[in-house]
């Protein structure tokens, strides 16, 4: 962020404010939505101010110490930019949250409006199975193939592996933050957010400096939800965040899509209770999850079907004399009738329909089906 656009935001009495109580309360904050609702950002800090509302000690000694100056240097100084509510990066998935961001910290070459424009959210398990891992790295490399933007939460487990596998078909992945986007966390994660800011983007609701905790972990989970198309969770128990994750996509509207796992694991219990319930589609690979987001009638996943064989073009008389033909030792006409229950006509019919397809060859006396590997 260059001096220019600092001074363009410091100008605009909205994002001011905005800016100003991303720093006072948490995201999502349950006694300052009211107000923010009601007031509108400007009137409701006018309002703090003259002391005609209160919302807690905590954010009121906040507001005492807040520097606008500051909170521009330390954006600046974590080579970030700031995004807000109207801009044209601003993704238009998070105006379908009932409390959507202040404002955004972003890095990364990325525009976000962009990138989310065709996106998928991809989440899991921080404590996943290689079979979870293997199966979120392959669909987020399918979903890159087919012109998706991976969104994920750069936790363990399942959120690196989707972004891994985003990073390595060379395409654009997002990890949104539960900290501020100076830092890496978890710490080992360094690297990994340091490739997704090459090509993607690392953004956050809370500014700079600020710690990952809980509560904003669990709100970091509805800006993952709400920039997608919709989520699909790969791997996750009954108590996993990542089930926080696809119930904010369903408050969106968004389609929410599980990857089964084995019956006898429980990390893949929670996806298996999203389809029970009927809240998630059931998908097993990138296209199926291409089909449940993307543009109908563009993004079909091919149809599968098992092995063709021989007898499935077979009709009447032919495919029912097949089921009785023997395949060693030959049959005569009148014992094929018999063990058939067709005439003796319809036996000679059928088999003279089976030898010009290949599947019927006379032997010894009799007749009997042609082996599969009879050139």
């Amino acid at each position: 962020m260059n001096a220019d656009t600092a001074a363009q935001i410091a100008a605009d009495p909205d994002k001011v404010a905005r800016l100003t109580w991303a720093r006072l309360v948490e995201p999502a904050d349950d006694q300052a939505a009211p107000l923010l609702a009601e007031h509108g950002h400007v009137e409701a800090l006018t309002r703090l101010r003259a002391g005609a509302d209160r919302i807690g000690r905590a954010a009121t000694g906040r507001l005492d110490e807040f520097d606008l100056q500051r909170e521009l240097r330390a954006t600046r100084l974590a080579g970030a930019r700031l995004v807000f509510p109207g801009d044209d990066e601003w993704p238009a998935g998070l105006d379908d949250l009932a409390r959507p961001p202040h404002c955004l910290w972003v890095r990364g070459r990325a525009h976000l409006a962009d990138a989310t424009r065709r996106s998928a959210a991809v989440v899991g398990a921080r404590n996943a199975s290689a079979y979870g891992t293997r199966v979120a790295a392959d669909i987020a490399s399918g979903l890159v193939e087919r012109r998706f933007t991976v969104v994920s939460g750069a936790a363990f487990g399942i959120d690196a592996a989707a972004h891994r596998g985003a990073l390595a078909a060379e395409g654009i992945t997002i990890a949104a933050l539960a900290c501020g986007v100076d830092r890496a966390y978890p710490a080992i994660h360094a690297r990994l957010l340091d490739q997704i800011l090459l090509c993607g983007a690392v953004i956050s609701e809370v500014p700079p400096g600020a710690a990952p905790i809980r509560t904003r972990f669990l709100a970091r989970n509805r800006l993952i939800a709400a920039m997608a198309l919709g989520t699909v969770v790969v791997e996750a128990g009954l108590r996993s965040g990542s089930l926080n994750t696809a119930n904010h996509a369903l408050e969106c509207e968004r389609p929410v899509g599980a990857v089964p796992g084995p019956v006898t694991s429980m990390a893949s219990a929670g996806t298996h209770q999203l389809v029970r319930d009927h809240r998630a589609e059931l998908v097993t690979d990138a296209a199926e999850v291409a089909e449940l987001l993307g543009v109908i009638g563009e993004d079909l996943a091919p149809v599968r079907r098992g092995e063709h064989r021989p007898e499935d073009d077979l009709e009447g008389p032919a495919r029912r004399l097949w089921e009785h033909l023997p395949t060693v030792r030959p049959g005569t006409v009148d014992r094929l009738a018999h063990t058939s229950g067709l005439t003796a006509p319809e036996v000679m019919a059928a088999l003279g329909e089976l030898n010009l397809r290949g599947m019927a060859e006379r032997w010894s006396g009799g007749w009997r089906k042609v082996a599969p590997d009879t050139p």
